[in-house]
């Protein structure tokens, strides 16, 4: 029985790793539940698996349920420190951060001291302190499982390979819902038209990071770390129909490629099962019915995300934070109708050219520095 710790279990990622561990239950067992401020569906999540821990970092969202409620065989707790502690808890075996944003930065870090092996799905901890992150895992003998399905589809091709003879990482996009539009048909886009995804059912933030391609940006960045490698082996390839997650090519010119229908359950069962490879109830892919494969280079002028993304990590130091720490606080902002679609890569360009790159940062740094963008970020939006 593996133990698993969710650090989000009321999104995307989180409640489908819930149906993963539904469908196995004799396999795995959700020791940990964890939420931000979605008191009612943590509250059912509690009564169908009843983990010994589950929590609430929202003080409000915890006064709501814990007045309301009593379990017999869950300790809730509040706050932010709690969810901290909750990756480093002895009952667990691997954690799940599947948290949007900086926020699953600390949690992630305490779990890699406390010795967990992590199944990533918060990319955001990569973008904004990779080198630190990946430094640490290895010196806790922590192993990194990425629950992306771009970084699910390298970490299966390249099992068993050699990593020195990556020639190259392709990246696969499915072009988000604008593919082959311009600057001047983004420029009124609805939220509702943003939120369109053409093939993957993902939560709103990640969804708006698709259409402007930095999701496909962060991945870059995270790809990097994860495996590596330089920039220049790390390949953008639009591919429409999502049906190859992503691939690699290597020095002798094979191309080693990972297809599987488009469902984010697939990777986070192979992540929190791994290495053993079991089966699941996803849609199985019908080759007969597929009428082509297509690819495309992306469009770095028009979806400008992707190529600040590349400047970015390859600058190093806090820009990635401040980077990943601008587009929150822009896709917030367009979400609430505050913005426009094309004013998230005016804001996050704003913040890279006013606020200064640190080499080197340590933690305590990125956490200044990923409040200072944040808040240099609220100031452009209120220029605009």
């Amino acid at each position: 029985m593996k133990r698993v710790a969710i650090l989000g279990s009321t999104g995307s990622i989180g409640t489908q790793a819930l149906d993963v561990i539904r469908a196995h239950h004799e396999l795995l067992s959700a020791e940990v539940i964890a939420a931000h401020s979605n008191d009612a569906l943590l509250e059912r999540q509690i009564d169908e698996f009843h983990p010994p821990i589950a929590i609430l970092s929202d003080d409000a969202a915890y006064s709501r349920l814990s007045s309301r409620r009593k379990f017999p065989s869950t300790k809730l707790l509040g706050g932010r420190q709690s969810l901290i502690d909750a990756a480093t808890f002895d009952a667990v075996d691997i954690v799940l951060t599947s948290m949007s944003g900086f926020a699953g930065l600390e949690p992630t870090i305490a779990a890699i001291n406390a010795h967990k092996n992590i199944a990533l799905a918060n990319k955001e901890t990569l973008v904004a302190a990779g080198e630190l992150v990946m430094r640490l895992a290895d010196e806790c003998g922590v192993k990194i499982l990425p629950v992306d399905s771009e970084h699910g589809a390298f970490f299966q091709c390249l099992n068993g390979e050699d990593r020195r003879a990556i020639k190259k990482l392709l990246l696969t996009a499915s072009g988000g819902p604008f593919r082959g539009k311009n600057q001047s048909d983004l420029e009124n886009v609805t939220v509702d038209q943003v939120l369109a995804h053409p093939t993957w059912n993902m939560g709103k933030k990640i969804t708006v990071d698709s259409a402007t391609l930095v999701n496909k940006g962060l991945e870059v960045i995270e790809a990097k770390f994860l495996y590596g490698v330089d920039y220049d082996q790390i390949q953008v390839v639009v591919h429409p129909q999502s049906i190859i997650h992503s691939m690699v090519e290597f020095v002798d010119g094979s191309v080693i490629a990972q297809l599987a229908s488009t469902d984010m359950r697939l990777p986070i069962q192979y992540a929190l099962t791994y290495p053993a490879r079991i089966a699941s109830t996803v849609d199985r892919l019908d080759f007969w019915s597929m009428q082509s494969l297509t690819f495309e280079e992306p469009d770095l002028e028009t979806f400008r995300g992707l190529k600040i993304a590349y400047e970015v990590g390859r600058r190093g130091g806090t820009a990635p934070c401040i980077f990943n720490a601008a587009n929150e606080i822009a896709v917030g902002a367009f979400l609430d109708g505050r913005i426009k679609f094309l004013d998230i890569y005016r804001v996050i360009e704003g913040v890279l050219d006013q606020q200064p790159i640190i080499d080197r940062p340590t933690l305590e740094t990125l956490i200044v520095e990923n409040n200072s963008a944040r808040s240099l970020a609220e100031k452009i939006i209120s220029a605009l």
